[in-house]
Protein backbone atom coordinates (compact mmCIF):
# COMPACT_ATOMS: atom_id res chain seq x y z
CA UNK A 1 0.00 0.00 0.00
CA UNK A 2 1.55 3.25 -1.15
CA UNK A 3 1.69 6.05 1.39
CA UNK A 4 0.33 9.46 0.36
CA UNK A 5 2.94 12.09 -0.21
CA UNK A 6 3.30 15.07 2.09
CA UNK A 7 1.83 17.28 -0.62
CA UNK A 8 -1.22 15.06 -1.00
CA UNK A 9 -1.80 14.99 2.76
CA UNK A 10 -1.51 18.78 2.84
CA UNK A 11 -4.03 19.13 0.03
CA UNK A 12 -6.57 16.88 1.77
CA UNK A 13 -6.13 18.78 5.02
CA UNK A 14 -6.59 22.11 3.22
CA UNK A 15 -9.70 20.79 1.44
CA UNK A 16 -11.22 19.63 4.74
CA UNK A 17 -10.76 23.09 6.24
CA UNK A 18 -13.15 25.46 4.45
CA UNK A 19 -12.76 29.20 4.24
CA UNK A 20 -16.17 29.44 5.89
CA UNK A 21 -14.91 27.65 9.00
CA UNK A 22 -11.85 29.89 9.10
CA UNK A 23 -13.94 33.05 8.88
CA UNK A 24 -16.33 31.84 11.59
CA UNK A 25 -13.40 31.08 13.89
CA UNK A 26 -11.86 34.47 13.14
CA UNK A 27 -15.12 36.24 14.02
CA UNK A 28 -15.28 34.35 17.32
CA UNK A 29 -11.74 35.48 18.21
CA UNK A 30 -12.41 39.07 17.13
CA UNK A 31 -15.61 39.27 19.17
CA UNK A 32 -14.03 37.78 22.29
CA UNK A 33 -10.58 39.36 22.27
CA UNK A 34 -10.31 42.00 19.54
CA UNK A 35 -8.09 42.49 16.52
CA UNK A 36 -4.77 42.10 18.29
CA UNK A 37 -5.69 38.58 19.36
CA UNK A 38 -6.41 37.50 15.80
CA UNK A 39 -3.23 35.79 14.65
CA UNK A 40 -2.78 32.78 12.39
CA UNK A 41 -1.27 30.93 15.33
CA UNK A 42 -4.34 31.58 17.50
CA UNK A 43 -6.60 30.67 14.59
CA UNK A 44 -4.70 27.43 13.96
CA UNK A 45 -4.98 26.50 17.64
CA UNK A 46 -8.72 27.17 17.65
CA UNK A 47 -9.24 25.08 14.51
CA UNK A 48 -6.82 22.35 15.61
CA UNK A 49 -4.85 22.60 12.40
CA UNK A 50 -1.62 24.03 11.07
CA UNK A 51 -1.06 27.58 9.85
CA UNK A 52 -0.25 26.24 6.40
CA UNK A 53 -3.78 24.88 6.01
CA UNK A 54 -5.17 28.33 6.79
CA UNK A 55 -2.82 30.05 4.35
CA UNK A 56 -4.21 27.72 1.70
CA UNK A 57 -7.49 29.68 1.93
CA UNK A 58 -6.45 33.12 3.25
CA UNK A 59 -3.29 34.94 2.23
CA UNK A 60 -2.87 37.26 5.22
CA UNK A 61 -4.58 38.93 8.16
CA UNK A 62 -5.91 41.83 6.08
CA UNK A 63 -7.68 39.40 3.75
CA UNK A 64 -9.07 37.54 6.76
CA UNK A 65 -10.41 40.74 8.35
CA UNK A 66 -11.99 41.72 5.04
CA UNK A 67 -13.69 38.32 4.74
CA UNK A 68 -14.95 38.46 8.33
CA UNK A 69 -16.33 41.98 7.83
CA UNK A 70 -18.00 41.01 4.58
CA UNK A 71 -19.60 37.99 6.27
CA UNK A 72 -21.18 40.14 8.99
CA UNK A 73 -22.47 42.75 6.52
CA UNK A 74 -23.81 40.11 4.13
CA UNK A 75 -25.93 38.67 6.95
CA UNK A 76 -27.31 42.13 7.75
CA UNK A 77 -28.35 42.61 4.13
CA UNK A 78 -29.94 39.16 3.97
CA UNK A 79 -31.87 39.67 7.20
CA UNK A 80 -33.19 43.06 5.99
CA UNK A 81 -35.15 41.22 3.28
CA UNK A 82 -37.21 42.63 0.44
CA UNK A 83 -40.70 42.26 1.82
CA UNK A 84 -41.15 45.87 2.91
CA UNK A 85 -41.36 49.26 1.25
CA UNK A 86 -38.15 51.16 0.42
CA UNK A 87 -38.26 53.48 3.42
CA UNK A 88 -38.88 50.63 5.84
CA UNK A 89 -36.10 48.62 4.17
CA UNK A 90 -33.61 51.47 4.63
CA UNK A 91 -34.54 51.66 8.31
CA UNK A 92 -34.17 47.88 8.67
CA UNK A 93 -30.73 47.90 7.03
CA UNK A 94 -29.61 50.88 9.13
CA UNK A 95 -30.77 49.29 12.38
CA UNK A 96 -29.24 45.97 11.36
CA UNK A 97 -25.93 47.71 10.79
CA UNK A 98 -26.18 49.51 14.14
CA UNK A 99 -26.82 46.25 15.98
CA UNK A 100 -24.14 44.33 14.05
CA UNK A 101 -21.46 46.91 14.84
CA UNK A 102 -22.61 46.96 18.46
CA UNK A 103 -22.10 43.18 18.66
CA UNK A 104 -18.96 43.19 16.46
CA UNK A 105 -17.27 46.55 17.19
CA UNK A 106 -14.25 45.64 15.05
CA UNK A 107 -16.52 45.81 11.96
CA UNK A 108 -16.97 49.58 12.30
CA UNK A 109 -13.24 50.10 12.66
CA UNK A 110 -12.54 47.88 9.67
CA UNK A 111 -15.02 49.70 7.41
CA UNK A 112 -13.52 53.06 8.38
CA UNK A 113 -9.98 51.82 7.84
CA UNK A 114 -10.58 50.11 4.50
CA UNK A 115 -13.71 51.54 2.82
CA UNK A 116 -12.93 49.78 -0.47
CA UNK A 117 -13.80 46.39 1.04
CA UNK A 118 -16.48 44.24 -0.61
CA UNK A 119 -18.68 45.02 2.38
CA UNK A 120 -18.94 48.70 1.45
CA UNK A 121 -20.45 48.07 -2.01
CA UNK A 122 -22.93 45.75 -0.28
CA UNK A 123 -24.00 48.58 2.02
CA UNK A 124 -24.24 51.13 -0.81
CA UNK A 125 -26.24 48.67 -2.94
CA UNK A 126 -28.58 47.80 -0.09
CA UNK A 127 -29.38 51.41 0.78
CA UNK A 128 -29.00 52.98 -2.66
CA UNK A 129 -31.29 50.51 -4.43
CA UNK A 130 -34.03 51.32 -1.92
CA UNK A 131 -33.57 55.05 -2.47
CA UNK A 132 -33.87 54.40 -6.19
CA UNK A 133 -37.14 52.55 -5.53
CA UNK A 134 -38.24 55.49 -3.39
CA UNK A 135 -38.06 57.68 -6.48
CA UNK A 136 -34.82 59.55 -5.77
CA UNK A 137 -33.54 60.90 -9.13
CA UNK A 138 -30.24 59.53 -10.43
CA UNK A 139 -28.36 62.81 -9.98
CA UNK A 140 -29.11 62.63 -6.22
CA UNK A 141 -28.27 58.94 -5.71
CA UNK A 142 -24.66 59.40 -4.62
CA UNK A 143 -25.26 62.27 -2.20
CA UNK A 144 -28.38 60.71 -0.68
CA UNK A 145 -26.83 57.28 -0.24
CA UNK A 146 -23.57 58.72 1.09
CA UNK A 147 -25.44 60.81 3.68
CA UNK A 148 -27.18 57.73 5.04
CA UNK A 149 -24.14 55.44 4.92
CA UNK A 150 -21.90 58.02 6.60
CA UNK A 151 -24.48 58.57 9.33
CA UNK A 152 -24.93 54.84 9.93
CA UNK A 153 -21.21 54.08 10.11
CA UNK A 154 -20.41 57.21 12.14
CA UNK A 155 -23.07 56.78 14.81
CA UNK A 156 -22.82 52.99 15.00
CA UNK A 157 -19.03 53.17 15.18
CA UNK A 158 -19.12 55.80 17.92
CA UNK A 159 -21.65 53.79 19.91
CA UNK A 160 -19.43 50.71 19.70
CA UNK A 161 -16.36 52.76 20.65
CA UNK A 162 -18.15 54.12 23.72
CA UNK A 163 -19.08 50.59 24.77
CA UNK A 164 -15.46 49.43 24.44
CA UNK A 165 -14.15 52.46 26.30
CA UNK A 166 -16.33 51.96 29.38
CA UNK A 167 -16.42 48.17 29.44
CA UNK A 168 -19.28 45.66 29.73
CA UNK A 169 -19.74 46.18 33.48
CA UNK A 170 -20.49 49.91 33.22
CA UNK A 171 -23.83 51.03 34.62
CA UNK A 172 -25.12 53.02 31.64
CA UNK A 173 -27.84 54.87 33.57
CA UNK A 174 -25.41 55.93 36.28
CA UNK A 175 -22.76 56.95 33.75
CA UNK A 176 -25.15 59.08 31.69
CA UNK A 177 -26.70 60.48 34.84
CA UNK A 178 -23.29 61.70 35.99
CA UNK A 179 -22.69 63.42 32.64
CA UNK A 180 -26.16 64.97 32.76
CA UNK A 181 -25.37 66.42 36.17
CA UNK A 182 -22.16 67.94 34.78
CA UNK A 183 -24.14 69.52 31.96
CA UNK A 184 -26.68 70.93 34.40
CA UNK A 185 -23.85 72.63 36.33
CA UNK A 186 -22.48 74.40 33.24
CA UNK A 187 -22.61 78.18 33.06
CA UNK A 188 -26.22 79.11 32.25
CA UNK A 189 -25.19 82.13 30.17
CA UNK A 190 -22.79 80.18 27.94
CA UNK A 191 -24.63 76.85 27.67
CA UNK A 192 -28.39 77.49 27.97
CA UNK A 193 -29.25 74.97 25.25
CA UNK A 194 -27.01 72.19 26.59
CA UNK A 195 -28.38 72.62 30.11
CA UNK A 196 -31.93 72.11 28.80
CA UNK A 197 -30.87 68.90 27.08
CA UNK A 198 -29.32 67.40 30.19
CA UNK A 199 -32.51 65.65 31.27
CA UNK A 200 -32.92 63.93 27.90
CA UNK A 201 -29.31 62.75 27.93
CA UNK A 202 -29.76 60.80 31.13
CA UNK A 203 -32.55 58.51 29.93
CA UNK A 204 -32.32 58.43 26.12
CA UNK A 205 -32.34 55.15 24.18
CA UNK A 206 -29.39 54.84 21.76
CA UNK A 207 -31.26 52.77 19.17
CA UNK A 208 -34.30 55.04 19.19
CA UNK A 209 -32.12 58.12 18.85
CA UNK A 210 -30.24 56.46 15.99
CA UNK A 211 -33.47 55.68 14.14
CA UNK A 212 -34.71 59.23 14.73
CA UNK A 213 -31.64 60.45 12.84
CA UNK A 214 -32.33 58.02 9.99
CA UNK A 215 -35.91 59.30 9.80
CA UNK A 216 -34.72 62.92 9.69
CA UNK A 217 -32.41 62.16 6.76
CA UNK A 218 -35.09 60.17 4.93
CA UNK A 219 -37.62 62.94 5.48
CA UNK A 220 -35.19 65.43 3.95
CA UNK A 221 -34.54 63.13 0.99
CA UNK A 222 -38.28 62.64 0.44
CA UNK A 223 -38.94 66.37 0.68
CA UNK A 224 -36.53 66.93 -2.22
CA UNK A 225 -38.17 64.31 -4.45
CA UNK A 226 -39.71 65.51 -7.71
CA UNK A 227 -43.47 66.01 -7.53
CA UNK A 228 -44.04 63.11 -9.90
CA UNK A 229 -42.34 60.69 -7.48
CA UNK A 230 -44.44 61.85 -4.54
CA UNK A 231 -47.63 61.74 -6.58
CA UNK A 232 -46.74 58.27 -7.81
CA UNK A 233 -47.03 56.87 -4.32
CA UNK A 234 -43.32 56.32 -3.65
CA UNK A 235 -43.46 58.21 -0.34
Amino acid sequence: MRMASGTQRGERRADALSKRRIVEAAIAILDAEGERALTFRALAARLATGSGAIYWHVANKDELLAAATDDVIARVMTDAGDGTGPREAVRAIALGMFDAIDVHPWVGAQLSRAPWLTAMPRIFEGIGSRLQALGVPEEAWFDSTSALVNYVLGVAGQNAANARLHGPGTDRAAFLGAIAEQWERLDAARYPFVRRLAGRLADHDDREQFLAGIDLILTGIEAALPDRARQGGHV
